[in-house]
Protein backbone atom coordinates (compact mmCIF):
# COMPACT_ATOMS: atom_id res chain seq x y z
CA UNK A 1 0.00 0.00 0.00
CA UNK A 2 1.12 3.42 -0.29
CA UNK A 3 3.28 5.20 2.38
CA UNK A 4 1.81 8.67 2.45
CA UNK A 5 3.19 11.54 4.79
CA UNK A 6 1.45 14.77 5.41
CA UNK A 7 3.97 17.44 6.88
CA UNK A 8 2.41 19.71 9.51
CA UNK A 9 4.53 22.91 10.80
CA UNK A 10 3.18 25.71 13.00
CA UNK A 11 1.34 27.56 10.17
CA UNK A 12 -2.08 26.37 10.65
CA UNK A 13 -3.35 28.16 7.08
CA UNK A 14 -0.43 25.96 5.27
CA UNK A 15 -1.76 22.59 7.65
CA UNK A 16 -4.97 22.91 6.43
CA UNK A 17 -4.17 23.12 3.07
CA UNK A 18 -1.60 20.04 3.61
CA UNK A 19 -4.28 18.13 5.43
CA UNK A 20 -7.22 19.03 3.14
CA UNK A 21 -5.17 17.03 0.16
CA UNK A 22 -4.37 14.09 2.22
CA UNK A 23 -7.85 13.94 3.09
CA UNK A 24 -9.46 13.87 -0.48
CA UNK A 25 -6.81 11.27 -1.45
CA UNK A 26 -8.95 8.86 0.65
CA UNK A 27 -5.65 6.98 1.41
CA UNK A 28 -4.47 6.11 5.04
CA UNK A 29 -1.69 8.68 6.00
CA UNK A 30 0.76 9.75 8.63
CA UNK A 31 0.76 13.37 10.45
CA UNK A 32 4.40 14.54 10.84
CA UNK A 33 4.46 17.54 13.13
CA UNK A 34 7.83 19.85 12.18
CA UNK A 35 9.68 22.34 14.57
CA UNK A 36 12.32 24.80 12.75
CA UNK A 37 14.81 26.51 14.43
CA UNK A 38 16.18 30.15 13.42
CA UNK A 39 18.35 29.05 10.11
CA UNK A 40 14.60 28.31 8.74
CA UNK A 41 15.02 32.06 8.22
CA UNK A 42 18.07 31.48 5.45
CA UNK A 43 16.35 31.66 1.67
CA UNK A 44 16.01 27.94 0.05
CA UNK A 45 18.97 28.58 -2.68
CA UNK A 46 20.81 28.22 0.99
CA UNK A 47 19.37 25.89 2.25
CA UNK A 48 18.85 23.31 -0.44
CA UNK A 49 17.96 19.73 0.06
CA UNK A 50 19.30 19.43 3.65
CA UNK A 51 17.72 19.51 6.86
CA UNK A 52 19.05 23.10 7.88
CA UNK A 53 16.54 25.01 9.60
CA UNK A 54 14.66 21.86 10.92
CA UNK A 55 14.54 21.41 15.07
CA UNK A 56 17.29 18.25 16.31
CA UNK A 57 13.96 16.81 17.94
CA UNK A 58 11.68 16.84 14.74
CA UNK A 59 14.33 14.75 12.74
CA UNK A 60 14.31 11.69 15.25
CA UNK A 61 11.35 10.80 13.35
CA UNK A 62 13.08 11.08 9.92
CA UNK A 63 15.90 8.15 11.07
CA UNK A 64 14.21 5.20 9.10
CA UNK A 65 15.59 2.45 7.21
CA UNK A 66 14.79 3.39 3.61
CA UNK A 67 12.32 1.13 3.32
CA UNK A 68 9.91 2.65 5.71
CA UNK A 69 10.32 6.05 3.91
CA UNK A 70 7.02 7.30 2.60
CA UNK A 71 6.50 7.03 -1.44
CA UNK A 72 4.53 10.46 -1.01
CA UNK A 73 5.27 13.09 0.89
CA UNK A 74 2.59 16.33 1.14
CA UNK A 75 3.79 20.17 2.54
CA UNK A 76 3.15 23.22 2.02
CA UNK A 77 5.06 26.78 2.49
CA UNK A 78 8.65 27.84 1.21
CA UNK A 79 9.71 26.72 4.74
CA UNK A 80 9.28 23.41 4.43
CA UNK A 81 10.52 22.17 1.02
CA UNK A 82 14.08 21.99 1.97
CA UNK A 83 13.53 18.92 4.16
CA UNK A 84 11.07 17.77 1.47
CA UNK A 85 13.87 17.24 -0.79
CA UNK A 86 16.27 15.77 1.67
CA UNK A 87 14.00 13.20 2.31
CA UNK A 88 13.56 12.11 -1.42
CA UNK A 89 17.35 12.55 -2.09
CA UNK A 90 17.75 10.12 1.13
CA UNK A 91 15.15 7.67 -0.58
CA UNK A 92 17.57 8.13 -3.39
CA UNK A 93 14.78 9.81 -5.68
CA UNK A 94 12.53 7.05 -5.33
CA UNK A 95 10.01 9.75 -3.62
CA UNK A 96 6.99 11.98 -4.70
CA UNK A 97 6.83 15.34 -3.65
CA UNK A 98 3.59 17.07 -4.07
CA UNK A 99 4.36 21.14 -2.79
CA UNK A 100 1.32 23.49 -1.71
CA UNK A 101 2.66 26.91 -2.35
CA UNK A 102 5.66 28.30 -4.15
CA UNK A 103 9.16 27.00 -3.11
CA UNK A 104 10.95 29.27 -4.24
CA UNK A 105 13.21 28.68 -7.70
CA UNK A 106 15.81 26.71 -5.68
CA UNK A 107 14.41 22.84 -6.45
CA UNK A 108 11.14 23.91 -7.77
CA UNK A 109 11.63 21.18 -10.27
CA UNK A 110 12.26 18.55 -7.47
CA UNK A 111 9.13 18.61 -6.69
CA UNK A 112 6.46 16.14 -8.77
CA UNK A 113 3.69 18.16 -8.47
CA UNK A 114 3.33 22.02 -7.78
CA UNK A 115 0.34 23.56 -6.53
CA UNK A 116 -0.26 27.27 -6.98
CA UNK A 117 -3.63 29.67 -6.59
CA UNK A 118 -3.92 30.99 -9.63
CA UNK A 119 -4.04 34.80 -8.03
CA UNK A 120 -0.16 34.39 -7.46
CA UNK A 121 0.18 34.57 -11.12
CA UNK A 122 3.02 32.63 -11.67
CA UNK A 123 4.78 33.69 -14.91
CA UNK A 124 6.99 30.82 -15.32
CA UNK A 125 6.22 27.36 -16.78
CA UNK A 126 6.84 23.83 -15.45
CA UNK A 127 4.67 20.91 -16.48
CA UNK A 128 4.85 20.11 -12.94
CA UNK A 129 2.71 23.21 -11.91
CA UNK A 130 -1.23 22.59 -11.56
CA UNK A 131 -3.12 25.87 -10.81
CA UNK A 132 -6.35 26.13 -8.24
CA UNK A 133 -9.04 28.69 -7.59
CA UNK A 134 -8.84 29.40 -4.44
CA UNK A 135 -6.87 27.33 -1.39
CA UNK A 136 -7.71 23.41 -0.65
CA UNK A 137 -9.53 23.09 2.11
CA UNK A 138 -11.16 20.86 4.37
CA UNK A 139 -14.90 22.19 3.77
CA UNK A 140 -16.59 19.16 2.82
CA UNK A 141 -19.91 17.88 2.41
CA UNK A 142 -19.74 15.22 4.96
CA UNK A 143 -18.03 17.70 7.49
CA UNK A 144 -20.85 20.08 6.64
CA UNK A 145 -23.55 17.63 7.69
CA UNK A 146 -21.15 16.56 10.82
CA UNK A 147 -21.06 20.60 11.81
CA UNK A 148 -25.18 20.84 11.29
CA UNK A 149 -25.97 18.67 13.60
CA UNK A 150 -23.70 19.64 15.65
CA UNK A 151 -24.36 22.79 15.74
CA UNK A 152 -28.46 22.27 15.95
CA UNK A 153 -29.13 22.85 19.55
CA UNK A 154 -27.52 26.68 19.70
CA UNK A 155 -28.39 27.66 15.59
CA UNK A 156 -31.52 26.40 14.60
CA UNK A 157 -33.95 28.83 16.18
CA UNK A 158 -32.28 31.68 14.70
CA UNK A 159 -34.73 32.64 11.96
CA UNK A 160 -34.10 32.46 8.21
CA UNK A 161 -32.61 33.82 5.93
CA UNK A 162 -29.70 32.86 8.23
CA UNK A 163 -26.76 35.56 7.37
CA UNK A 164 -23.26 34.06 8.18
CA UNK A 165 -20.75 36.66 8.78
CA UNK A 166 -17.19 35.80 9.24
CA UNK A 167 -14.76 38.46 9.65
CA UNK A 168 -11.09 38.54 9.57
CA UNK A 169 -9.14 41.98 10.16
CA UNK A 170 -5.76 43.94 9.10
CA UNK A 171 -3.46 42.51 7.48
CA UNK A 172 0.06 43.67 6.98
CA UNK A 173 -0.61 45.89 3.84
CA UNK A 174 -4.15 46.33 4.75
CA UNK A 175 -5.93 47.35 7.86
CA UNK A 176 -9.38 47.08 9.28
CA UNK A 177 -10.63 50.35 9.95
CA UNK A 178 -13.79 51.41 12.03
CA UNK A 179 -15.22 52.88 8.85
CA UNK A 180 -14.81 49.42 7.45
CA UNK A 181 -16.55 47.85 10.01
CA UNK A 182 -19.09 50.53 9.46
CA UNK A 183 -20.09 49.79 5.97
CA UNK A 184 -19.45 46.00 6.28
CA UNK A 185 -22.38 45.97 9.16
CA UNK A 186 -25.01 48.29 6.89
CA UNK A 187 -24.03 46.62 4.16
CA UNK A 188 -24.73 43.28 5.77
CA UNK A 189 -27.69 44.87 7.52
CA UNK A 190 -29.21 45.78 3.89
CA UNK A 191 -29.50 42.08 2.85
CA UNK A 192 -32.70 42.37 5.43
CA UNK A 193 -31.37 38.63 7.14
CA UNK A 194 -33.89 37.23 9.54
CA UNK A 195 -30.91 36.29 11.65
CA UNK A 196 -27.25 36.68 12.00
CA UNK A 197 -24.70 34.43 13.11
CA UNK A 198 -21.43 36.30 13.60
CA UNK A 199 -17.56 35.25 14.41
CA UNK A 200 -14.48 37.37 14.08
CA UNK A 201 -10.83 36.17 14.19
CA UNK A 202 -7.72 36.81 16.33
CA UNK A 203 -7.02 39.48 13.33
CA UNK A 204 -10.03 41.95 14.28
CA UNK A 205 -8.58 44.71 16.22
CA UNK A 206 -11.11 45.38 19.36
CA UNK A 207 -12.24 48.51 18.41
CA UNK A 208 -14.01 47.06 15.09
CA UNK A 209 -15.89 44.07 17.11
CA UNK A 210 -16.99 46.62 19.03
CA UNK A 211 -18.20 48.67 16.42
CA UNK A 212 -20.14 45.99 14.79
CA UNK A 213 -21.46 44.87 18.61
CA UNK A 214 -22.60 48.41 18.48
CA UNK A 215 -24.53 48.12 14.83
CA UNK A 216 -25.69 44.94 15.06
CA UNK A 217 -29.28 44.57 16.56
CA UNK A 218 -28.90 42.25 19.84
CA UNK A 219 -31.65 40.14 18.88
CA UNK A 220 -31.55 37.16 16.76
CA UNK A 221 -27.82 37.62 16.52
CA UNK A 222 -25.18 35.50 17.57
CA UNK A 223 -22.22 37.16 18.11
CA UNK A 224 -18.85 34.46 18.52
CA UNK A 225 -15.82 37.17 19.25
CA UNK A 226 -12.47 35.55 18.78
CA UNK A 227 -11.33 33.85 22.49
CA UNK A 228 -14.40 34.07 23.95
CA UNK A 229 -15.33 30.64 25.79
CA UNK A 230 -16.20 27.24 24.31
CA UNK A 231 -15.47 26.23 20.90
CA UNK A 232 -15.35 28.38 17.82
CA UNK A 233 -18.27 28.08 15.67
CA UNK A 234 -17.03 28.98 12.60
CA UNK A 235 -17.18 25.71 10.90
CA UNK A 236 -21.12 26.07 12.35
CA UNK A 237 -22.01 29.35 10.82
CA UNK A 238 -20.17 27.35 7.59
CA UNK A 239 -23.15 24.88 7.38
CA UNK A 240 -26.47 26.91 8.89
CA UNK A 241 -25.55 30.16 7.21
CA UNK A 242 -28.58 30.13 3.95
CA UNK A 243 -26.09 32.81 2.92
CA UNK A 244 -22.68 33.73 4.03
CA UNK A 245 -20.77 36.95 4.03
CA UNK A 246 -16.79 37.08 4.19
CA UNK A 247 -14.33 39.73 4.72
CA UNK A 248 -11.69 39.31 1.48
CA UNK A 249 -8.59 40.37 3.39
CA UNK A 250 -8.43 36.05 3.84
CA UNK A 251 -7.89 34.12 0.93
CA UNK A 252 -8.70 30.88 2.94
CA UNK A 253 -11.60 32.11 4.59
CA UNK A 254 -13.07 32.64 0.61
CA UNK A 255 -12.29 29.50 -0.16
CA UNK A 256 -14.26 27.96 2.60
CA UNK A 257 -17.13 30.03 2.44
CA UNK A 258 -17.14 29.14 -1.44
CA UNK A 259 -17.47 25.54 -0.66
CA UNK A 260 -20.19 25.82 1.75
CA UNK A 261 -22.33 25.34 -1.00
CA UNK A 262 -24.57 28.60 -0.65
CA UNK A 263 -24.17 32.24 -2.49
CA UNK A 264 -21.71 34.23 -0.68
CA UNK A 265 -21.01 37.91 -0.16
CA UNK A 266 -17.11 39.11 -0.03
CA UNK A 267 -16.65 41.99 2.02
CA UNK A 268 -13.77 44.14 -0.11
CA UNK A 269 -14.05 47.94 -0.26
CA UNK A 270 -11.99 49.71 -3.13
CA UNK A 271 -8.58 50.48 -2.06
CA UNK A 272 -8.10 47.91 1.25
CA UNK A 273 -6.94 45.16 -0.40
CA UNK A 274 -3.68 43.88 -2.13
CA UNK A 275 -3.12 42.95 -6.02
CA UNK A 276 -2.92 39.55 -5.37
CA UNK A 277 -6.35 39.62 -3.43
CA UNK A 278 -8.24 42.06 -5.52
CA UNK A 279 -7.45 39.34 -8.56
CA UNK A 280 -8.78 36.20 -6.22
CA UNK A 281 -11.88 38.52 -5.81
CA UNK A 282 -12.33 39.43 -9.97
CA UNK A 283 -11.77 35.27 -10.06
CA UNK A 284 -14.19 33.99 -7.72
CA UNK A 285 -16.73 36.96 -8.69
CA UNK A 286 -16.26 36.44 -12.78
CA UNK A 287 -16.59 31.83 -12.23
CA UNK A 288 -19.88 32.68 -10.28
CA UNK A 289 -18.64 31.40 -6.91
CA UNK A 290 -19.14 34.59 -5.07
CA UNK A 291 -20.14 38.23 -5.75
CA UNK A 292 -19.26 41.64 -4.24
CA UNK A 293 -21.13 42.42 -0.76
CA UNK A 294 -23.47 46.05 -1.60
CA UNK A 295 -23.23 45.13 -5.32
CA UNK A 296 -27.10 44.30 -5.13
CA UNK A 297 -26.02 40.95 -7.25
CA UNK A 298 -26.50 37.50 -5.87
CA UNK A 299 -24.24 34.69 -7.50
CA UNK A 300 -23.95 30.99 -7.46
CA UNK A 301 -21.64 29.12 -9.10
CA UNK A 302 -21.16 26.30 -7.35
CA UNK A 303 -19.09 24.53 -4.82
CA UNK A 304 -15.47 25.29 -4.93
CA UNK A 305 -13.19 22.82 -4.04
CA UNK A 306 -9.48 22.95 -4.97
CA UNK A 307 -8.88 19.93 -2.26
CA UNK A 308 -10.68 17.31 -4.81
CA UNK A 309 -8.50 18.77 -8.03
CA UNK A 310 -5.50 18.73 -6.04
CA UNK A 311 -6.05 15.08 -5.03
CA UNK A 312 -7.12 13.72 -8.23
CA UNK A 313 -4.39 15.09 -10.11
CA UNK A 314 -2.38 13.62 -7.38
CA UNK A 315 -3.55 10.06 -8.14
CA UNK A 316 -3.14 10.15 -12.02
CA UNK A 317 0.49 10.96 -11.25
CA UNK A 318 1.01 7.70 -9.15
CA UNK A 319 -1.16 5.83 -11.69
CA UNK A 320 1.15 6.95 -14.28
CA UNK A 321 4.11 6.46 -12.48
CA UNK A 322 3.40 2.88 -11.35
Amino acid sequence: MLKVWALLDDRAGNNNQVLAVAEALDIPFEEKKIQYNKFVKLPNFLRQATTLGIDKGSLNQFELPLEDLPDLIIGAGRRMYPLMRYLKKKKKGNMRLVQIMNPGKSGFKEADLVVLPRHDNYKGYSKNVFFTLGAPNRVTKERLQAEQEKWRSVFEAYPQPRVSVIVGGATKKSPFTIQMAEQLALDVLALEPGSLLITTSRRTPTEVVQKLKAIFPKENTYFYQYGDEGENPYFGLLSWGSRIVVTGDSMSMCSEACSAGVPVYIFAPNGSMGKKHQLFHKQLYESGYATALGSGQIAFGGILNAANEVAERVKTLIETED
